[in-house]
């Protein structure tokens, strides 16, 4: 759906990076880089950029 504003489980402000780390990986740019480059250093956040599924389109038909 839509990314959480934090994450699940050490509560870190993680929702504002979404849409910078989305437009680099989609320019190709490695995502592990990515992340490292954007300061989330945490595998519990990176597990949330890594593991999220855009779905919201196909839900917002309903």
């Amino acid at each position: 759906m839509i990314i959480p504003v934090r994450c699940f489980t050490c509560g870190k402000v993680i929702g504002n990076v979404y849409d910078v780390y989305k437009n680099r990986v989609e320019q190709g740019e490695d995502p592990g880089e990515v992340l490292d480059d954007l300061g989330i250093d945490r595998y519990c956040c990176r597990r949330m950029f890594l593991s999220h599924e855009d779905l919201i389109d196909d839900v917002m038909q309903y």
